[in-house]
């Protein structure tokens, strides 16, 4: 699996500090993980943008949307993800994500 931009660059970014880390990301996470075969990409993508939806982590977001629209999702899917997330993990959490999604939409458009 081809990884998303930004979260290609992060792990560059911190490469010399954390090698160990991104060798972990790179082998274990998407060589592995992303690669088993009890989900598919696109399953493994919509439960990730829940994932880091709900966790907050607006950072990781916007790549993990971009590859989720790669991986099969639709729009009308991630907003229906963001929407049910809002009930479990709040209204400025959903809120966030929606706004990340739309800028994302967005760019798709250009």
């Amino acid at each position: 699996m081809s990884t998303p931009v930004s979260a290609s660059s992060a792990r560059n970014e911190v490469r010399g500090v954390v090698p160990k880390l991104v060798e972990l990301s790179e082998k274990v996470l998407y060589a592995d993980v992303w690669e088993r075969s009890g989900l598919s990409k696109r399953d493994r993508s919509l439960i990730t943008v829940a994932a880091l939806t709900a966790l907050y982590r607006s950072d990781q977001l916007k790549g993990h949307i971009e590859r989720a629209l790669a991986n099969g999702v639709t729009r009308d899917e991630i907003s229906e993800v963001i929407t049910h997330m809002a009930f479990y993990a709040g209204w400025p959490t959903a809120m966030t994500a929606a706004r990340i999604a739309k800028g994302v939409f967005e760019e798709k458009k250009s």
